[in-house]
C-alpha cells in the first residue's frame, strides 16, 4: 500500500502548505492559539519561529513491534512541544528544547536518510507545533523520491482544522490518550480543556484513515493506533479513555496500554505522582479494556 501523499497533486499538497503556513501569520496551529506571528519570529507558547527544531532522528526499535519491524522506525525527535508535562521523561526536548533549527531541505534529507536504512515509515515525534514545516519539507523530500507512510505520533491537543490539512498525507496517527480529567490535565501538562480536545482530534484521525492495516509482514501500513499512559492512583482517568474509544472510536481500535510511567523530571514536587504504577493498576486498566470489548490490546 502507497503512502497516501502520493495521490495528492502538487497543487494540492502546495495549496495545504500555503494555507499551514498563513495560519503562523496569527498562530492557531495548535488550540493553545498563541496568536503570535511566527513568520516573524515572534514565540508562542512552544517557543518556535516558522523552521522545524530538530533534536535527533534514527531508526528507532523502542516502538511498538508494528512499526519498528526488523529495520526500524524512522524517527524524528522534534524539539519542543505544546503540553508542559510534570512527569515528561524527554523532557530535555520538551521543556529545556534542546535541538537544532534546520532549513525545510535539511528536514526532507533527514526522511530521505532514514527511508535509505530500510526504515519502515517516517515516525515524526511531537509533530504538532511543527505541522506546516513537516509538510514543506514532505514536498520536498516527496520530489526526492521518499514514499514511506507518515506516522502522526502526537500527544494529541491537536486542532481538528490542522488535522484536516493533514487529510491525504498522513498515513498513522498515533495519538496519546492521556487524560480525561481536565484538572489534572491542566494541573500536570498545562492542558486546558484536554479530555474535549483530545476525542475530537481522535475522531478526526479515525475518519481519515480508519482503524490500523498491517500488512503481511507485520508492519502496519495504514490507520490508527491508540498509546494511553496508565498513571498513578487512576490520574489518567483510564476507564472514561477506554469508554470513549470504545463507544465513539471502534471496538477494534489498536491500543497500547503503557506499564513504563516513572516519576521523571518534576513528578516528585507532586506526592500522587512520585512512585511508578504497580502491576495491579495497569492489570486493571487492561481488565477494564476487556470489559468495554476492546479487541485488539498491545502487548497484553
Amino acid at each position: 500500500m502507497p503512502p497516501s501523499y502520493l495521490n495528492l497533486s502538487k497543487k494540492e499538497l502546495n495549496q495545504r502548505i500555503e494555507k499551514l503556513f498563513k495560519n503562523l501569520k496569527n498562530c492557531e496551529i495548535c488550540p493553545k492559539k498563541c496568536h503570535r506571528d511566527r513568520l516573524a519570529g515572534e514565540r508562542g507558547f512552544c517557543q518556535l519561529g516558522s523552521l522545524p527544531m530538530i533534536s535527533a532522528y534514527h531508526p528507532h526499535f523502542g516502538e511498538e513491534r508494528v512499526l519498528v519491524g526488523n529495520h526500524g522506525s524512522g524517527t524524528i525527535f522534534f524539539t519542543s512541544c505544546n503540553l508542559s508535562c510534570v512527569f515528561c521523561q524527554n523532557y530535555e526536548i520538551s521543556q529545556s528544547r534542546i535541538g537544532e533549527e534546520v532549513s525545510y531541505e535539511r528536514l526532507a534529507q533527514m526522511m530521505i536518510e532514514l527511508q535509505s536504512l530500510d526504515c519502515h515509515n517516517i515516525n515524526l515525534v511531537s509533530p504538532t507545533s511543527h505541522v506546516p514545516a513537516i509538510v514543506k519539507s514532505l514536498s520536498i523530500a516527496r520530489e526526492k523520491g521518499l514514499s514511506l507512510p507518515l506516522v502522526y505520533n502526537t500527544n494529541t491537543y491537536d486542532s481538528v482544522e490542522v488535522l484536516k490539512l493533514l487529510n491525504g498525507i498522513v498515513d498513522i496517527y498515533m495519538p496519546d490518550a492521556k487524560y480525561s480529567s481536565d484538572v489534572n490535565a491542566l494541573k500536570y501538562s498545562s492542558a486546558p480543556n484536554y479530555f474535549g480536545i483530545m476525542k475530537k482530534a481522535i475522531k478526526e484521525m479515525q475518519r481519515q484513515v480508519g482503524d490500523l492495516v498491517i500488512n503481511e509482514e507485520g508492519i502496519a501500513v495504514k490507520g490508527l493506533l491508540v498509546r494511553h499512559l496508565v498513571l498513578p492512583n487512576n490520574l489518567a482517568g483510564t476507564k472514561e479513555i477506554i469508554e470513549f474509544l470504545a463507544k465513539e472510536i471502534s471496538k477494534n481500535t489498536f491500543l497500547n496500554i503503557m506499564a513504563q510511567y516513572m516519576p521523571y523530571f518534576r513528578a516528585r514536587e507532586f506526592p500522587e505522582l512520585n512512585r511508578p504504577i504497580t502491576e495491579e493498576e495497569h492489570q486493571g486498566a487492561i481488565e477494564l479494556a476487556k470489559k468495554a470489548g476492546l479487541k485488539r490490546l498491545y502487548g497484553e
